[in-house]
């Protein structure tokens, strides 16, 4: 009893479908016998294909400067990195100067 209803709402997809498509081959017959019809529809589309080709255009130009920002900022990080290392060794530097100095002035209080 339940396949009859499911059966009967597959057919009825079926029907839609297959009518949408003639439906649409119909409309584009008869756009095809109007040459004014077709002639529109061919600068409609060359429209669309040169906005699309600057949609395109302004993409890679996008891609092109975010990857010079992003070769940038590599660049202040290695610098960055660079300078951090350099600070890092003379804070180390420094700290074992004093504890150099303070040891000898233990060593003096000793003697």
């Amino acid at each position: 009893m339940n396949s009859r209803p499911v059966v009967l709402v597959f057919l009825l997809l079926v029907l839609v479908i297959t009518s949408q498509f003639e439906w649409k081959q119909q409309i584009g017959d008869a756009a095809d016998a109007d040459p004014a019809a077709a002639r529109r529809r061919q600068q409609l589309l060359s429209r669309e294909d040169s906005v699309k080709e600057k949609i395109i255009l302004s993409q890679e130009k996008n891609i092109q400067q975010l990857n010079q920002l992003i070769e940038s900022l590599q660049r202040q990080l290695l610098h960055c990195r660079g300078s951090n290392n350099t600070t890092h060794a003379a804070t180390i530097a420094a700290t074992d100067v004093s504890e150099v100095e303070g040891r000898e002035i233990i060593d003096e209080d000793n003697r």
